[in-house]
């Protein structure tokens, strides 16, 4: 039952009715017995500003950003971590007595699931896509040791500002180009990572950008996309005896590390994955 005590969350972004943070971080709350409600608010672009005073004056504890907002909210932030601010995207924002901090839990996120399976220190890493992702996880993965990152995207010039983004800030060298590269870059990785929508849900017959031949036994193959849990890029690892990590684990460790922003407590990260696999279920 909410009350007038309920502690508010929630996710602003436009559109969110694929949304399963909802449902994940519900279900951690009733299995801490927790009086606390996480609501998706559907905010467009123009609304922004006002969406974001709005929830701090209405008390709201805190809530995801996604897409078209990660940049964007930066505008409305009064303290930046500093994680966000070598990023430049914010997916976290916390509001505590006036102030509003803006977080990157994606980073961490990505992280999380790659040294679950692998070391990154001293990995050579090849990330596919130049997004928001691919930002968080290529500046991640710099701070966490990466011997050498290259970043390959459809259209070159986004690779290449991204390399040079991460190049200045942190004076790690990144290597980057164009899709026309990745027969000879695949071969040679430790980790390959697909931040693009290649194999998403309904598009699941889609060719994967690496392919088996291309993989060897051992390299991790990390795809952000998590509907289907198994796409066609992990498909193709497990031809190679690749290791293969779906992209539910980034959702659930970002969604874990706000909880924790939020909360102060240890997310309940078993009960987290079990509902948006049974949130992926539903929607199948």
């Amino acid at each position: 039952m909410i009350t007038g005590r309920t502690r508010v969350t929630g996710i602003i972004g436009h559109p969110l009715s694929h949304s399963l943070s909802p449902q994940m971080h519900n279900a951690a709350f009733r299995s801490l017995d927790m009086d606390w409600v996480y609501v998706p608010f559907p905010v467009r672009p123009e609304k922004l500003g006002r969406a974001v005073r709005g929830l701090e004056a209405l008390n709201v504890r805190g809530v995801n950003v996604t897409i078209p907002h990660k940049e964007a909210v930066i505008e409305y932030v009064d303290e930046l971590h500093e994680t966000a601010s070598l990023i430049g995207a914010v997916n976290t924002l916390e509001f505590d007595d006036g102030t509003v901090r803006g977080y990157n839990t994606d980073a961490d996120g990505c992280l999380r699931a790659l040294e679950e399976v692998t070391s990154v220190r001293n990995s050579s890493v090849l990330i596919l896509g130049a997004g928001g992702a691919a930002r968080a996880c290529a500046f991640r993965l710099a701070l966490a040791g990466a011997s050498g990152i290259l970043i390959l995207n459809r259209t070159p010039e986004r690779a290449h500002s991204l390399a040079g983004d991460i190049g200045e800030k942190l004076g790690f060298d990144v290597s980057s180009g164009g899709y026309d590269l990745i027969p000879e870059a695949a071969v040679d990785a430790d980790i390959i990572i697909d931040t693009t929508p290649v194999g998403m849900h309904p598009h699941t017959d889609d060719e994967a950008l690496v392919t088996a031949e291309l993989m060897h036994e051992g390299m991790v193959v990390y795809d952000l996309v998590y509907n289907p849990v198994r796409t066609v890029l992990l498909r193709e690892a497990e031809k190679a005896s690749a290791v293969p990590v779906s992209g539910l684990k980034m959702l659930v460790y970002q969604g874990a590390e706000s909880f924790r922003i939020w909360t102060g407590r240890k997310a309940p990260v078993d009960v987290m994955e079990e509902a948006v696999l049974e949130g992926l279920w539903r929607k199948d």
